[in-house]
């Protein structure tokens, strides 16, 4: 995977801050759409990993075509087997203790070589000022390689944008909800359906309750703004020739 190799060249550059990473599907985009301050956010990563179908198919509208499909816990797989051999460190902030838990228990079985160099579950509510130093403080001192946030979207996004100059790491990546899936806490669609673009309806099958409102409602939206915009831009640049 060339995402999991770029992090590789930015831990050996160790630039001045923290190269941020954004793995989002259309919820992102959709967020973006509704709030220009988020859109900043999202385009002052360094790397857009689409995790999803359908920025994927949107930047081929535009004519824009995105290399790979690059999901969160993807992307979280292809660098800890690098890490397997190279001895990276990770440090993973988010979820909850009993995922974390499960979580470190299967990376210690699966990639011995990789360093876990701490592990977070903050409270589920805004943090304060005091508390977010605190946590920026551990992660500085466990000097990882890697710093892996698991916060839902949009909060782990707006946490790394806020303090990404704080943070001493080569690398910051918001991944959604890969530590749930890699320590088995919710099943993932099998590959062949995240594949054809369904993953997102398995999921909406697994937790209908939390994903409803977002793949049902928000989705259609999301594809109709997205369309109109795309429809108006290639409308406006026929009009110039």
């Amino acid at each position: 995977m060339e995402a999991a190799a770029l992090l590789e060249k930015w831990i050996a550059e160790l630039g001045e801050k923290p190269r941020f990473v954004v793995a989002t599907g259309f919820h992102g985009l959709w967020e973006a759409h509704k709030d220009p301050e988020f859109q900043k956010v999202l385009n002052s990563a360094d790397l857009f990993c689409p995790d999803g179908i359908a920025p994927v198919w949107l930047s081929r509208l535009r004519g824009e075509a995105l290399p790979e499909r690059v999901p969160g816990p993807d992307l979280l797989l292809a660098f800890l087997a690098k890490a397997n051999v190279a001895g990276y460190r990770s440090f993973f902030f988010g979820d909850t203790e009993e995922t974390l838990a499960a979580l470190k228990e299967k990376v210690l079985i699966s990639y011995p070589g990789h360093h876990i160099a701490g592990m977070l579950s903050p409270p589920f509510r805004s943090l304060t000022d005091e508390e977010n130093q605190a946590i920026i403080k551990q992660i500085n001192n466990a000097k990882p390689d890697v710093l892996w946030v698991s916060l839902g979207l949009p909060k782990q996004d707006w946490w790394i944008y806020q303090h990404r100059d704080q943070l001493r790491v080569p690398v910051v990546a918001g991944v959604g909800a890969a530590f749930r899936f890699i320590s088995g806490s919710v099943k993932r669609a099998p590959h062949w359906i995240g594949r054809l673009g369904f993953e997102w309806l398995w999921r909406l099958a697994s937790e209908p309750t939390k994903l409803w409102r977002r793949d049902l409602i928000e989705g259609p939206q999301f594809l109709a703004a997205a369309l109109r915009e795309t429809l108006r831009g290639k409308v406006s640049t026929a009009k110039r020739h």
